[in-house]
């Protein structure tokens, strides 16, 4: 689907030509390939990467374990598998700001590889993963990309997230697996990494808390510099890619003279010393490896490189830079054709790169632009596309266009793409990403110059992702019937489906009865229906149906996630108060959705109820959900009166906030209370964590349901984060838990009387039980919300 105008404008906008070429010539200084590592989008190490590859040259990749699913979300309430789908595009928008390749460890969700939440030791992550099929899969990437040098970016120290800790204990054994003849995980041929740094300072902050200093520092990568084209400072560029990270509230703005240099540690190394710059060691530039060619060779690899080094010097005169770039390719595809099999396994890639590279610039210097879109943004197999493509020759003697498409896509006019009923869907959860060679669909363009002629291949805008067939789209896909209250009727709406024509079909067990009207089906439970969950699978034609989350946020290219259709029903006994309850949630969370489906007479509140001049007025409980103090400024302007509503009688209940979200301890909560950082000190990551009772009597804990061990079990991820680390006198902590071999904490679940009213604060994660169906979430939420008994 096209932009609009205006949107296509503030692109081009942002992307001057000139900065472009500019930062496209940078990797033709080098041919050293570094590699990051991490376990979570947004781990990598943007400010120092963009003066490594936008300064040095150096080619960068990055190698991710997950796809961050078991993270939060800050512009939504996309979570688990859809938030990885999410994170996985944001990660690929910030790797085109680095001109970074991408390589995920996990392909899937139902690959062990996957962010299951929290976790404090990288033995307990690698048991979940599984070391030995991790290993293999580092293995793969580390001899596909054939890295100069490996960097994590955390330590392997206690106070450091799991996760972490495990890729950075992975990219120890990578180093000797991965040139190791006879690992078994691989059969792609072995590739010796050169040197292996860490990083010599802490991650500590805000969620990590390093209990160990990090090693002494054997040399240290200047970071404080600006790029002498654009003005910006290297962690000015880093934050243009972080910003990318928009789900983990990534982006930040860096005053000058607040940059940083990045001091490293070199753990391991496997080329001669000794180590006085990044690259000491290794070859870098194409005239290293002049000795180790044949005469003729080497004087082409080096009159290459020369050629190359003088187009960067010589921006921005785009006619000098094509002359050299374009006999830098002559002399680079004169050497790939005659390099002997010696050479071939260290230098070939590097001369495939640097073609790569080339095309690149040639295309830009010539000024030659090529825009391809079409009208539809997420098609269905057997639907046709119009496609537009507008080309500018610029200066470039021809240029020549072809669509590259996936399999099952072909041309069937000059401006329709018929896309097959057998077409493959998008993939989400793709396992490579290439700034340089985008994925299909694509544009490869031929630029000749010269007398030379390169290919580059270019997204097209707003690249369409392909639809799964069947397929089809349930209002609501987890359902809830409180047995507390009369057992009635649920409905189980099919908002779209694809064929139109198809007769939906669906699994009930035996004593359930349904009506079909439309694409509504209302689902009678039967007479002494017990507590429990049930899943209903969706057909259409007898063939499993195919549920999709379109996904599209301007920041990124769409994407969708596809699974089985399937309807979870949760029948849990909660019973409710008569208290009338405001919610007011900051877009992160459904817990209104929640209240209203286990029957609590729950309102949410707009910023224009909120504007009222008593917006609590016939409330009993407002409950505020996470962080919403951020994300509502009305609702923080507002607490002072809310302070007053507690005091007169009402029950205020606080989901967890992180600190930064607007939680000033003195003022936001109706007395003092702090909560907890860096917060992997105050969480509990172990979902099945025995959970005690420290005041057993207290109403919150029975009334007006009874909270029993058996509402501990069966949670998902972790039982809580961001818990309270001090808190005045008022406050009572009614629960205590730990993760393992470690002190308990007590800030959970806090409730203090102030006035003739109350402040329940939970940083248990309600709302994410909530989503899973976790029964006891749902009853420990009815009483929470019950006001005064």
């Amino acid at each position: 689907m096209p932009l609009s105008a205006q949107a296509r404008i503030a692109h081009q906008q942002r992307n001057p030509r000139h900065i472009r070429l500019w930062q496209a010539l940078q990797p033709l200084k080098s041919v050293v390939r570094f590699m990051n590592s991490g376990a979570h989008p947004d781990d990598e190490t943007t400010a120092m990467l963009a003066a490594l590859a936008y300064r040095d040259g150096l080619g960068l990749s990055y190698v991710c374990s997950t796809r961050g699913e078991g993270g939060q979300n800050d512009i939504g309430t996309e979570a688990t598998e859809i938030l990885g789908v999410l994170r996985t595009a944001e990660m690929e928008r910030a790797c085109d700001t680095l001109g970074m390749r991408m390589y995920w460890l996990g392909h899937g969700p139902d690959d062990p590889i996957f962010d299951f939440g929290f976790s404090k030791s990288g033995e307990e992550t690698l048991a979940i993963w599984g070391a030995d099929h991790t290993l293999a899969r580092f293995v793969d990437v580390v001899r596909r990309e054939k890295p100069d040098i490996l960097c994590p970016t955390f330590l392997d120290v206690p106070g450091q997230h799991g996760h972490h800790r495990a890729m950075t204990q992975m990219a120890q054994q990578v180093m000797t697996a991965a040139a190791d003849p006879g690992f078994a995980g691989c059969d792609l041929p072995p590739w010796q990494i050169g040197k292996l740094y860490l990083p010599a300072w802490s991650g500590a902050g805000q969620a990590y808390d390093d209990d160990l200093p990090p090693p002494p520092a054997t040399l240290t990568v200047a970071g404080k510099g600006c790029d002498p084209v654009t003005g910006w400072s290297y962690e000015q560029i880093g934050q243009h890619s972080r910003a990318f990270h928009r789900t983990q509230a990534m982006g930040h703005w860096v005053a000058p003279g607040n940059e940083r240099d990045w001091p490293l540690h070199l753990a391991r190394s496997f080329v001669p010393g000794p180590d006085t710059h990044i690259t000491a060691g290794l070859p870098a530039t194409l005239r290293d490896f002049a000795d180790q060619a044949p005469p003729e060779l080497a004087q082409q690899l080096a009159q290459a490189q020369e050629a190359l080094d003088y187009a960067v010097a010589d921006f921005p005169n785009d006619a000098a830079i094509l002359r050299h770039v374009t006999q830098a390719l002559g002399l680079i595809r004169a050497v790939r054709a005659q390099c002997p099999q010696s050479l071939a396994p260290a230098l070939a890639h590097r001369l495939d790169q640097k073609e790569r590279e080339i095309a690149r610039v040639v295309q830009l210097a010539a000024s030659v632009d090529v825009l391809c879109y079409t009208d539809k943004r997420w098609p269905s197999p057997g639907t046709d596309l119009e496609v537009t493509l507008e080309t500018r020759q610029g200066h470039a003697d021809t240029v020549q266009t072809r669509l590259a498409m996936p399999d099952g896509w072909h041309l069937s006019s000059d401006k329709t793409v018929s896309v097959a009923q057998n077409a493959a869907p998008h993939d989400g959860y793709r396992a490579s990403y290439d700034p340089l060679h985008p994925p299909l669909p694509a544009v490869d363009v031929a630029v000749s110059v010269n007398g030379e002629t390169s290919t580059s291949r270019l997204a097209w805008e707003d690249s369409p992702a392909v639809q799964a067939l069947p397929a089809c789209a349930l209002a609501e896909d987890r359902l809830l019937i409180n047995l507390a209250r009369p057992p009635g009727p649920v409905e189980l709406s099919i908002t779209g489906q694809s064929p139109d024509s198809a007769a939906a079909g669906f699994t009930l067990p035996p004593g359930w009865a349904h009506r079909v009207a439309g694409r509504t089906i209302t689902l009678t439970p039967p007479d002494g229906l017990e507590s429990g969950k049930l899943d209903i699978l969706i057909t259409l034609d007898g063939a499993t149906a195919m549920q999709q989350r379109l996904i599209h946020y301007d920041h990124i290219a769409p994407t969708l996630y596809s699974a089985p259709a399937r309807a979870q029903l949760l029948a849990v006994e909660a019973t409710l108060s008569s208290a009338r309850v405001a919610y007011v949630g900051g877009g992160n969370d459904r817990v209104d959705h929640w209240l209203g489906a286990l029957g609590a007479d729950a309102t949410a509140l707009s910023d224009d109820d909120l504007a009222t001049a008593d917006p609590l007025e016939g409330f009993d409980t407002l409950v505020v959900g996470i962080f919403a103090m951020r994300f509502r400024p009305a609702l923080l302007a507002l607490m002072p009166r809310v302070h007053e509503w507690v005091i007169r009688g009402g029950t205020l209940v606080t989901l967890y906030h992180r600190p930064w979200d607007c939680w000033a301890p003195d003022t936001v909560p109706p007395a003092r209370l702090e909560i907890g950082q860096p917060s992997l000190r105050w969480r509990v990551t172990d979902a099945n964590a025995t959970v005690t009772h420290l005041v057993p009597d207290h109403p919150l804990l029975n009334w007006p349901n009874k909270i029993t061990d058996a509402d501990w079990h069966g949670w998902h991820k972790e039982r809580g984060l961001y818990f309270a680390k001090s808190w005045d006198t008022a406050y009572k902590p009614l629960l205590e838990m730990a993760d393992p071999d470690e002190p308990p904490h007590k800030g959970a679940l806090l409730a203090a009387q102030i006035g003739k009213g109350q402040h329940i604060h939970c940083a248990l994660i309600l709302h994410h039980q909530m989503e899973k169906l976790t029964p006891g979430a749902f009853r420990l939420m009815a009483n929470l919300i019950a006001g005064m008994p």
